[in-house]
């Protein structure tokens, strides 16, 4: 690559230590495992600092050509998975939300079925389940589009037409997965909690929608709207930072373009999982 983005990704070639033969051990193969990850980590958040100083830096720099390719990864990471997340938002509604309204309800605890959907569905698996969807269905593209640019030159044909390939690249994409995840998000968390009440509606549960929606508001307060926001803009943040990043870290091959984008779906699935727990630190303290 040129200078710049070389001097970039200097720190993230790693190439020299997988080729090391595998120990015997397995504490030294995890012990490598772990020390591979902490340095993809390292390169991964030089990137994102990178990143967010483009997105600041340039936001006004090729107005008319940033826009349509952000109009376009939104779609493409928001309104062409609606159907997807439709089928998704069924089935979490009946195999988790519904089943357990039917289950407090035999139990006589209905009055914890707010508190309950909340935490489950609002704080944990709507976010969740949607990062995860998002990682494999277009975090997995992301990866394979920048990675055959990367093996086939293009990348350097932009720095070469004086055009930052972050800029051009990069900042799309991003805006576009955190656009796309929280809107998802909140789309699977109101369809599977329609359909969990339909669900326990099918099963003759003595519960009317009105004392259905009350315990579900009287459970919900002003922070759980804030962190399911910052929530869901971090999860697709880190996404589309750990699939640009593995896409444009290091110089590819066309046959190695698969194999990268299996590790960079194993690394999301790791920095969202971390995440996670953050927050959920963050609701034990607040």
């Amino acid at each position: 690559m040129q200078k710049g983005l070389a001097k970039i990704f200097k720190h993230a070639n790693v190439d020299f230590l997988r080729s090391i033969p595998q120990p015997k051990s397995f504490t030294d193969i995890l012990g490598r495992k772990l020390f591979l990850f902490l340095l993809s980590l390292q390169g991964i958040g030089a990137f994102a600092l990178i990143t967010l100083g483009v997105m600041l830096r340039k936001r006004r720099v090729a107005v008319k050509v940033m826009h349509p390719r952000i109009r376009e990864e939104i779609r493409r990471s928001g309104v062409a998975l609606l159907p997807m997340f439709f089928l998704m938002a069924m089935g979490l509604g009946f195999l988790v939300v519904g089943q357990t309204v039917a289950a407090l309800a035999k139990v006589g605890a209905i009055n914890y079925l707010g508190s309950t959907m909340v935490i489950v569905v609002v704080r944990e698996l709507g976010p969740l389940l949607t990062a995860m969807l998002l990682l494999a269905r277009v975090g997995t593209a992301h990866v394979i589009e920048l990675g055959t640019a990367r093996a086939l030159g293009e990348v350097e044909v932009l720095e070469t037409l004086g055009i930052d390939p972050v800029h051009y690249l990069i900042v799309p994409r991003v805006i576009g997965m955190m656009a796309g995840m929280f809107s998802l998000a909140v789309y699977l968390i109101i369809g599977s909690l329609l359909a969990g009440y339909l669900c326990a509606f099918i099963q003759d549960v003595p519960l009317t929608p009105g004392d259905y929606f009350k315990e579900l508001a009287s459970a919900l307060t002003g922070l759980d709207f804030v962190m399911l926001g910052l929530k869901t803009v971090i999860f697709g943040f880190c996404i589309a930072m750990v699939a640009c990043y593995h896409g444009l870290a290091q110089p590819l091959r066309l046959e190695d373009v698969s194999r990268v984008a299996i590790r960079a779906v194993t690394q999301g699935v790791v920095v969202c999982v971390l995440v996670d727990l953050a927050f959920i630190v963050i609701y034990t303290l607040a």
